[in-house]
């Protein structure tokens, strides 16, 4: 099975899952979504099919599956690790001890399994066999892939994610994602610094935006 992709990147060739071989494109984030024709001329992988070539070793750790594509996941400057850190720490404190909060962990979706910066799920860890397949609330950290996390609305829109933000670090503004609807947001709105940041869906959650952007500030950025 193979996944045709185009881009740069080295192709990797693997013994396949039946007994020919697989050339998968590992490329940037953004490639997926920037042409239509691309898209139509793609073979993309079923979740199932992801799932057992990573139970065989063939897929490397910084990749993730969107809208059946092997992608390549970015790598994390300072001022990402120290926003992500922050936020991890911030809702862990303030969520209900009833909710799971995980950090770049899957979501197995229909087509897609990402890994969220940050994702929070009904009940505890403990409680779950399986990738949850929905979230409360989803969080990406946008530092240089702001066009690509934007895009990932209707994907969690169609899995049932409640709430999705995106951290727009360059921008020092947090986007908030409302009301999926037919694999569509409803409504987003924008804060800023002075602003701050209720969750709609969890009770007990509000970040304070200028809090946020100045504990990723210091010296190390």
């Amino acid at each position: 099975m193979g996944v045709l992709s185009a881009g740069r990147g080295e192709a990797q060739t693997y013994p396949s899952l039946a007994s020919s071989k697989a050339t998968v494109y590992f490329h940037n984030m953004s490639l997926p979504f920037i042409h239509p024709g691309l898209q139509k001329r793609a073979l993309p992988l079923s979740v199932k099919v992801w799932h057992q070539m990573i139970e065989q070793g063939m897929v490397s750790k910084r990749a993730e599956l969107i809208r059946g594509v092997i992608v390549e996941k970015m790598s994390k400057s300072i001022l990402h690790t120290l926003l992500s850190n922050w936020l991890l720490d911030t809702i862990k404190q303030l969520a209900d001890e009833s909710f799971w909060v995980r950090k770049e962990d899957p979501l197995t979706l229909a087509d897609s399994e990402p890994e969220p910066d940050i994702s929070v799920v009904e009940g505890r860890a403990q409680d779950h066999t399986e990738h949850p397949n929905t979230a409360r609330l989803v969080i990406e950290v946008a530092v240089s892939t702001l066009a690509e996390d934007r895009a990932m609305a209707d994907i969690y829109a169609e899995a049932g994610v409640a709430e999705f933000w995106v951290v727009d670090a360059t921008g020092k503004a947090v986007e908030a994602y409302r009301e999926p609807r037919d694999g569509h947001y409803q409504t987003m709105e924008t804060k800023r610094a002075g602003d701050i940041l209720t969750c709609a869906v969890l009770p007990g959650i509000k970040l304070d935006i200028a809090a946020m952007f100045a504990a990723a500030s210091g010296p190390a950025v």
